[in-house]
């Protein structure tokens, strides 16, 4: 009996240790950042994402549960820029680091007065926020700084390897094709960067509801530029892109549905999309075979199995 107590007191003893033992834990609040983060972190953090697959950061409201997963992370980050708009009392309370407030100003877009957050939809731009990522992981866990840093250094260059491809593909488009018309304006930075104009049936924020007038107008242009295709977004609600389509259809001119984008959130698992490489792919991939164009092969920095 003595023995037994003696190694159920052993067991106890170990709990704290064990505990103490586990990585750190940093919760990012979009996949766009707990991605690269993971693969910096490798096995010295847990990394871990707030809102997930699937879901709309500009109108997210936090959960019970999700309250408790804040309070327990070592570390909370965030994009910032007006993105994460419901959770911002919530980010502040944690004391959240906000990514944004690295990006250069006059590197941003403004829409209405304030800063467009889509900034992930431009690899060069996005790369702006791995510093201080992985600066926030170095804190976390001093032990693995240089395996970190090297880890940083990888994502940079994937991200410019991922760059060069989309700018490859897209150009492949005929000048006179390359319209990108989606459900919210989520790819200004996108077309900016890749010479696409873009027109949207909302603004950067998905809070109002998609206007009739605005659907009307979009279709009376779409018709008479010939414009190949509109796209849905898997964070929205299709109907706006469908009834756009059909007003389109009723001037005449067939507008293609040309596949669902990823705006403001990484895929399902399995999907292909399920990391930034893999979503900014997804979407360069369905935008250039829409409009006509041919993606250029994927380089080797871009295998994605």
């Amino acid at each position: 009996m003595r023995v037994r107590f003696m190694a159920l007191l052993a067991s106890l003893a170990l709990v704290p240790a064990m505990a103490a033992a586990e990585s750190p834990r940093l919760l990012a609040t979009i996949g766009m950042i707990a991605d690269p983060a993971a693969r910096m972190a490798g096995d010295c953090v847990q990394v871990e994402t707030l809102v997930g697959p699937g879901l709309d950061p500009h109108v997210y409201q936090p959960r019970p549960s999700d309250i408790e997963r804040l309070r327990a992370a070592d570390r909370v980050v965030a994009l910032g820029l007006g993105l994460e708009g419901r959770l911002g009392d919530v980010l502040a309370r944690t004391g959240a680091v906000i990514l944004g407030d690295a990006v250069d100003p006059d590197a941003l877009l403004q829409a209405d007065g304030s800063p467009d957050p889509h900034i992930w939809m431009d690899p060069t731009l996005w790369s702006a926020v791995l510093p201080g990522l992985a600066d926030t992981l170095i804190e976390l866990a001093p032990d693995c700084a240089d395996r970190i840093t090297a880890r940083r250094a990888d994502e940079e260059a994937r991200f410019a390897a991922l760059d060069a491809w989309a700018e490859d593909s897209l150009h492949s488009i005929p000048e006179a094709q390359r319209v990108l018309l989606t459900a919210h304006d989520a790819f200004a930075y996108f077309a900016r960067r890749y010479e696409v104009e873009t027109l949207a049936i909302q603004g950067i924020s998905t809070e109002s509801e998609p206007s009739i007038a605005v659907i009307d107008s979009l279709a009376r242009e779409a018709a008479e530029r010939a414009i190949p295709a509109a796209f849905i977004e898997t964070t929205l609600n299709p109907r706006a892109v469908r009834a756009l389509i059909e007003a389109t259809q009723s001037r005449g001119h067939d507008l293609a549905q040309g596949g669902a984008l990823y705006s403001d959130a990484l895929g399902e698992p399995g999907s292909g999309a399920d990391s930034y490489l893999g979503m900014i792919v997804s979407n360069v991939t369905t935008i250039t075979e829409a409009l006509g164009g041919t993606p250029a092969a994927l380089p080797e920095a871009l295998d994605l199995d």
